[in-house]
């Protein structure tokens, strides 16, 4: 499955917010939403009745009971009627849906928020629920041993596992190469350093057509293109060294067309990161390009909330005159089956 487009209309982010995990833990989904709306709006200067759209990110499985996104659009401001959406996916794809959405061309912006309430659970089971029901699920097997099982085929391939050590460091998940590997398996090949820390969370982000979005930003985050692919469900049908589906979205996005400055990579696991990397390596992505100088997303591992948050990073750097040009991956599924491509530029 693959969806791809280049806007036809001058797309860009302008305002982009996220929760720490300390601050997520200590509110309620509605207070939580309000507090990141607020800033991803008023906060920036944008006029809640200029957004004609609004798409929320999240899923019922984290928080215990059904319909809780319809709880939290309390928190978003509802006292008029507005136009609204919902994905039942890390808000990246949210973020797809309300851009596909401007390119109509009749409204001026649309605010997209999404939120993970991640601490309560058991993230390596509930994932789990994401595999095959006939198959794989009944084994019992969690998310840690199917990235333990993704890792072990990347070593028969040739990796190593200082790569995932390299990884461990640029995440500030462990204080040296050396510290990594010598840390004990607890899946292995998989160490602690090679694990996210799962932590609550919340983000918003505002996309403006136009002259409306220059009007509020000084340097919009425009955004040149996006794709997302996914691979084949099936765990035995796919080769789990690689990612197919990440080199066709960064292909068709066109990350290889200029030169990048900076790539925000939202790889949940360690190893997962060595192949998202050479995917994009693969598609064209500069040799030189910074990768997650933002930290990632794997130290605060908020299901529903780190992709978008990786997209979000990307498009401050240019918010920030730090990049002309940056990517932002967002994944989803086990062992890297769904991938999310946005390639965002500065322009004169």
């Amino acid at each position: 499955m693959s969806t791809f487009n280049t806007s036809r209309e001058e797309i860009a982010i302008v305002s982009f917010v996220e929760l720490s995990p300390a601050e997520a833990s200590q509110l309620d989904e509605i207070e939580t939403i309000q507090t990141i709306v607020s800033r991803a709006t008023d906060g920036a200067g944008i006029a809640r009745d200029r957004i004609g759209f609004t798409v929320s990110g999240s899923c019922d499985m984290l928080v215990g009971r059904p319909f809780s996104w319809i709880m939290a659009m309390d928190g978003a401001g509802v006292s008029k009627p507005i136009e609204e959406s919902h994905v039942e996916m890390d808000g990246a794809w949210a973020l797809y849906e309300a851009w596909v959405r401007l390119q109509h061309g009749d409204i001026d912006a649309a605010l997209i928020y999404c939120f993970g309430a991640n601490a309560a659970e058991d993230l390596m089971q509930v994932l789990a629920l994401q595999l095959d029901p006939y198959y794989l699920a009944p084994t019992g097997i969690n998310a840690a041993e199917v990235a333990a099982l993704q890792a072990s085929a990347m070593l028969a391939s040739g990796a190593t596992e200082r790569q995932f050590a390299e990884v461990a460091v640029r995440a500030g998940l462990a204080v040296s190469v050396e510290a990594a590997l010598a840390e004990p398996y607890l899946h292995r090949p998989l160490r602690a350093s090679d694990l996210p820390r799962f932590s609550d969370g919340a983000a918003a982000m505002v996309i403006a057509r136009g002259d409306y979005a220059r009007s509020v930003c000084a340097r919009p985050a425009w955004i040149q293109s996006m794709a997302h692919i996914a691979d084949g469900h099936s765990l035995g049908a796919r080769d789990l060294s690689k990612s197919p589906s990440l080199e066709k979205a960064a292909r068709l996005a066109g990350v290889g067309a200029k030169a990048t400055q900076i790539v925000e990579v939202h790889a949940p696991f360690g190893p997962q990161e060595v192949i998202a990397l050479e995917a994009l390596k693969q598609a064209g992505l500069s040799a030189d390009a910074k990768v997650n100088p933002s930290g990632g997303t794997r130290a605060a591992q908020s299901v529903m909330v780190a992709g978008l948050a990786a997209i979000g990073r990307a498009a401050s750097a240019i918010h920030r005159g730090e990049a002309s040009r940056t990517v932002g991956h967002a994944s989803s599924g086990p062992a890297l089956q769904h991938n999310l491509i946005a390639v965002l530029e500065e322009r004169s």
